[in-house]
């Protein structure tokens, strides 16, 4: 299973892609965790801590290794560089094993232009094109806003995009624009999660803007906040309806 978590930044993806992940490994699932997001928080989530996390490499700063990949200098443009890198390996070398989860971070290039066709970029693509389409493990990808990463026949092969909301408008229109890159590039089955819903109010609102396109939503939790305050994950703080919320998402994900 492939799932993408996409969604304005601060609504809460990276809370999800991190209780799915250590809900499925929990279930004796082989999963990899992919740390798309430019800002990257995902082993924080976790609850690796913040000294363990000084041992996990982000793949966008292995200047060296994409140099060698790619056969262009990084941190530079307008150079020819291969379109077909080696990448099979990559998960194998730099993931970091957690709680029956392995974390790859990905990172991304600390220049201006980020999004251009520089080697690092195109290398990260690579990468994700590997595991979405070659590896069978569970796949959890905590992206950035919007779907930069991923090319068509990637989005093809992606089971489920889930896409998180708070009740906001500016939430719901990132939101909308992430639906209209999604289904540009063929991904068809969109699954909106509502995150920090505090009160049937909030509730309304989201369902009135999306109907039945709303899986769930996970009510605020001032345990959760506390966790990420204190750098712990929300897997270990969350209640009973906070986990069905989220067993009734991995149904879904799983019919």
């Amino acid at each position: 299973m492939k799932i993408a978590i996409s969604g304005k930044g601060g609504v809460g993806k990276t809370t999800i892609a991190a209780i799915l992940s250590l809900m499925l490994a929990e279930r004796g699932e082989k999963v990899l965790a992919l740390d798309a997001d430019p800002d990257a928080n995902l082993a924080s989530a976790l609850g690796i801590s913040a000294q363990a996390q000084t041992n996990i490499l982000s793949i966008s700063q292995q200047l060296d290794l994409i140099e060698e990949r790619m056969g262009a200098k990084a941190g530079t443009y307008g150079q020819m560089f291969t379109l077909t890198p080696k990448v099979d390996d990559i998960a194998e070398r730099f993931a970091y094993a957690y709680r029956g989860v392995s974390l790859l971070v990905l990172g991304a290039a600390h220049q201006g232009g980020g999004g251009c066709a520089c080697p690092e970029n195109a290398f990260i693509k690579a990468i994700i094109d590997d595991l979405v389409l070659d590896k069978h493990e569970t796949l959890v990808m905590d992206m950035e806003a919007g779907v930069e990463h991923l090319g068509r026949a990637t989005a093809e092969s992606v089971d489920a995009m889930i896409v998180a909301v708070e009740p906001g408008r500016r939430s719901l229109d990132c939101a909308a624009l992430i639906e209209k890159m999604a289904t540009d590039i063929g991904i068809a089955n969109l699954l909106f999660v509502g995150s920090k819903v505090d009160g049937v109010e909030d509730e309304a609102f989201l369902r009135d803007a999306l109907g039945d396109r709303l899986v769930m939503c996970l009510p605020y939790s001032e345990a959760v906040r506390r966790a990420d305050r204190d750098g712990r994950s929300p897997y270990d703080v969350m209640d009973d309806e906070w986990r069905t919320c989220f067993e009734k998402l991995l149904a879904v994900l799983q019919a």
